[in-house]
Parts: C-alpha cells; structure tokens; sequence
C-alpha cells in the first residue's frame, strides 16, 4: 500500500475524486464563471511576479518569457481561424491537371511543403499534396516510368469554420495529424488558409526556418524624414539611433518594431494602416500579411540624441 493511501482511506478518495474532476471541468468550461475566475486569478498571479519575489516568497519572479507565453495562451480563447488566416488572394494553390513537373517547379519557386490542389475553382478543393511525394514522382518519372496523375497522391484536407477557437484547432489538426486546414463559409466557399505553425506562433511568436530572410534588419532614412524600416529592427536599436522613446512596459511586452506595432495596434495590422505611438512617433505598414508586419514607415522621429564630448 502506497503512503497516500495509508494517509487518505480509500472511501475519502472515492469521495474527493470525482469531485475535483468535476470542479477542473467546471474551471475551464469555455462560459462557466468558473473558467473566468480561474483565468483572472492566473493573469493576477503573472501580474504579482512581474517584479522580483522576496526569498522567502516560495519561489523566484515568472521569467517574461514565461509570462508572454503564458498571456499569449490566455488571450488565445478569443483568437479564431478569421484572426489569422491567410486570406484567399494569397493562397498558392494548384489544378488538379497540372503536371507534376510544374507542381514541383511551384513548390519550389514559393518555398512551401504543401498546396491545395483544386478541381475548375478554389471552391472545389480536393485536398493537398506535399512536396515529398511530388518529389518522389518526378525523380520516378525522370527514371523512365510512367507519369502518375497528381490526383493519385493528393491527401485529405481539414476544412473549418471562419468562428473555430484557435485552441480547438490545434487540437483537432494534432490528433488528425495534418498541418494544414482551409476556412470555408456558410455556403462552402473558400475563405482562407492556415497552418499548424500559424496557430502555434499566436503562442511562441514567429518562429523563422531555413527559408526565411537571414539579411540583417535595416533602418533606411528618407528625403522626408520619414525611415523605413524592416519590422525585426530591435527596440534597443532604434532607440540607440533615436533615443529613448518606448516605456519599460513595452520593452519587456516586445524586442522588435514590429512586435511593437501589433501590440499597439491589439492585432496584426495590415497593410497601409497607421498605428500611433504615446511619444508621437507613427508607424505605416508597408507589408506583411496575416502573421506578421514586415516593412514600416515610421515618421515624426525625433531628432537623433547630440553626441557626448568629454
């Protein structure tokens, strides 16, 4: 017999049980007032160990990196499918008849793993192919043999609501085991598309691969005075070309512009929108996409800080 069954009878564990699991079910029922009691008491527990905690407190300050993480979960219970689709003007996507020398040459050229292959229209989406069957193909059919039908490799597609919880779609597309979903309409057209790594960096934030820009961040200035500016230029220096002009708050919420931007913002701001800063500064979008801003223009820069002399 273990030591907790030693200390707690068996009839009390019988008792208690059931109890907890019911009270755990309750806490995190999407409109119990439970779950919102539990979620404040969480956000007022990040908020007391963002300074550091006394020694004898029972344990050190939330790390900001957990503390993002753990703010970025709790806001994702509002997050849908519609907040973070890519929109349907710019899915790459592939005919059904299309040869499979040009299907490889296309996931090439756009750098993906995976496109929707469709029958006439994107409206009639048949599924997906991933580029290691392609690939497998066309070395196959360089080989000598007979070219196969992009049909006969094209897999199962998770289409979803625009309304589905970002959560829930996590859930679904691991135990499914895909990494791609389509957001349909009420009447079944398509609405946009969405990875499994656009829901996962609305937790962890961008997560950059091998194909991503590895080319340093620029700040360029203009004639107008104006500079545009990557979105990944750190916050430390901008401010070590233009001097302090963000709050204590926003450097730890933050590192980049472009974090910066979104956060100002609540959203993903897109393209051509302004977004305003307390110190006066204003930023332009000058591209991104449903993830992420790229290019900004920021204007009303203060004059740079006057270099010290000894």
């Amino acid at each position: 017999m273990t030591e907790l069954n030693r200390t707690l009878p068996a009839e009390d564990t019988a008792e208690q049980s059931p109890g907890l699991l019911k009270t755990l079910k309750r806490w995190w029922a999407p409109e119990s007032a439970e779950a919102e009691t539990v979620r404040e008491v969480i956000e007022e527990l990040i908020e007391e160990r963002n300074e550091e905690s006394p020694p004898d407190d029972g344990g050190p300050a939330i790390d900001p990196n957990e503390r993002l993480l753990l703010g970025n979960v709790l806001k994702m219970r509002t997050v849908t499918a519609l907040d973070i689709m890519i929109p349907r003007p710019d899915i790459v996507a592939v005919e059904v008849q299309t040869p499979m020398d040009q299907v490889l040459e296309l996931l090439m050229k756009e750098r993906h793993s995976r496109l929707p292959v469709y029958r006439g229209t994107l409206d009639d989406v048949l599924g997906f192919v991933h580029i290691k069957d392609v690939a497998v193909l066309a070395v196959e059919h360089s080989a000598g043999k007979a070219a196969t039908p992009l049909a006969d490799i094209v897999r199962n597609m998770l289409f979803v609501s625009p309304a589905v919880r970002v959560l829930d779609l996590l859930l679904e597309m691991r135990l499914k085991r895909t990494h791609m979903a389509l957001v349909v309409d009420e009447y079944g057209g398509i609405d946009g598309l969405l990875t499994i790594e656009d829901v996962v960096e609305q937790i962890v934030g961008e997560i950059e691969d091998e194909h991503d820009s590895d080319q340093a961040a620029t700040m360029v200035e203009k004639p107008d005075k104006s500079v545009s500016a990557d979105a990944r230029v750190g916050l430390s220096e901008f401010e070590a070309r233009y001097g302090q002009v963000f709050s204590d708050e926003e450097r730890e919420t933050t590192d980049t512009l472009g974090g910066l931007v979104t956060y100002l913002a609540g959203h993903v701001p897109g393209r051509g929108e302004l977004v305003k800063h307390p110190s006066g500064l204003e930023f332009e979008v000058l591209e991104g996409d449903p993830r992420r801003v790229r290019q900004l223009r920021v204007r009303n820069i203060p004059p740079p800080p006057a270099p010290t002399g000894k």
